[in-house]
């Protein structure tokens, strides 16, 4: 179990072994800033991802890779070869009194090591092993290999992300292998939560590829009740009638706006016709400017529209906003009770008055820099146990003294010996 006189949280009474490269990482961050102890394992001389930038001050070195910072916070770290006989035994002293897991290494990799789930279990009957890889411990493609863009077209999101008239594409940033430790993480704390009734542990199989079929939701039943495959709109969507635009250019950016039914045609077109009059700029919507609410209500079927129509009217609406700040638009919108909001960059965010109103922005101590670093939060809050980054990111190797020496009881001489023969 975890020392819990220094830790705070919800998972403070349990200790996780991170053995995951930057496929499962994240899942041992939501851990650690939960409370749990996690002990992030590294191969002698630090993990490979500590070179994927950005870099703190576009600086290339393995402490300040800000993409290692981002998934290791709250955690401890160690340097330890598992390949090696001595390192295997360390790292089995280690899981005696570990409560879990994570590991992201290719399937049937740890059982070659005799430090699979079957293995583990045998000298702690309660740790929980967490396996994250690209398609899962068994089937047909369980060897293949699976970077995010195979697993962001293989699961199927691809196909959906893009314009309609380009081929399909990722966005920009890594997605997939989140949604798979944030799955791995869940899985996590319900084998703990199942452990405290039966006392035994268990082997849980994330597939990565499974994690992001599951972030198509309705768009599987599109095709299974219809036969209809969700198309690519970019910046519009079809859902039955002509293509709509969801998101129009402004004067600094873009906002999200759509013509259409329901509520869009009873509250917020008249109020943004009404708007439109006023300055004198109703386009394509003169003919409409005395319609109250419940005309647009009784006369306007948007599924009837051509698509000429609406493209005219998605032209007027471009020319109105043209002059108008995102600020502009929403603070009218507001106001005026029109279902419209700003598409917000990164550096809007940064400076969102409701995130830094809720503290979601937090600044991390990074005392070998002599700086305060400012952090994503945690999205959760929690009267009792509130999650929190604890400390920055390990250094590589920055825990050994502290656990092979005073938690393993190993000497110096004895550290200074595996460090010589590459097993620390």
């Amino acid at each position: 179990m975890a020392d819990t006189g220094k830790r705070e949280g919800a998972l403070a009474d349990y200790r996780v072994l991170d053995l995951a490269d930057d496929r499962g990482v994240y899942c041992g961050k939501v851990l650690a800033d939960l409370g749990a102890d996690v002990i992030k394992i590294e191969p002698p001389g630090g993990d490979p991802s500590r070179n994927i930038g950005p870099f703190y001050k576009d600086t290339p070195d393995p402490e300040k890779s800000l993409h290692w910072w981002a998934y290791n916070t709250s955690k401890r770290g160690l340097t330890l070869n598992i390949e090696t006989a001595d390192g295997q035994d360390i790292f089995r002293k280690l899981a005696k009194t570990a409560d879990a897991v994570v590991e992201s290494f290719p399937p049937g990799f740890m059982d070659s090591l005799s430090l699979g789930y079957s293995s583990l279990s045998q000298i702690n009957p309660g740790i929980v092993v967490t396996s994250i890889s690209p398609f899962g411990q068994t089937g047909p493609y369980k060897d293949w290999k699976g970077p995010d863009l195979v697993g962001w077209a293989l699961g199927g999101q691809a196909f959906t992300t893009g314009d309609e008239d380009r081929p399909p594409c990722r966005i920009s940033f890594p997605q997939a292998y989140l949604h798979a430790g944030n799955h791995a993480a869940s899985a996590t704390l319900a084998a703990l939560y199942n452990r405290e009734f039966t006392g035994e542990g268990q082997h849980i199989d994330v597939s990565m590829q499974e994690a992001v079929t599951w972030t198509l939701l309705c768009t599987i039943q599109y095709w299974d009740m219809m036969k209809f495959n969700m198309f690519r709109g970019g910046a519009k969507r079809r859902m039955g009638g002509p293509v709509a635009r969801v998101l129009f250019p402004c004067k600094d950016g873009y906002m999200s706006f759509l013509i259409g039914g329901g509520q869009l045609a009873s509250i917020s077109m008249p109020a943004m016709v009404k708007w439109m009059a006023e300055e004198d700029k109703l386009g394509a919507f003169e003919d409409r400017k005395d319609w109250a609410a419940k005309d647009w209500a009784e006369k306007v079927d948007f599924w009837s529209m051509t698509q000429e129509q609406l493209d005219a009217q998605e032209g007027s609406l471009i020319d109105f906003f043209a002059d108008k700040t995102k600020a502009e638009l929403y603070e009218q919108a507001l106001k005026r009770r029109i279902i419209l909001y700003p598409a917000s960059t990164i550096k809007d965010l940064a400076e969102n008055i409701q995130l830094k109103e809720r503290g979601f922005y937090v600044g991390v101590e990074h005392a070998e820099l002599d700086e305060t670093v400012t952090y994503v939060g945690s999205p959760c809050k929690m009267t009792e146990t509130p999650g929190k980054i604890a400390r920055r990111a390990p250094l590589i190797g920055e825990h050994n003294t502290e656990i092979y020496e005073g938690e393993l009881g190993f000497t110096k001489d004895e550290l200074r010996q595996f460090k010589a023969n590459g097993v620390i």
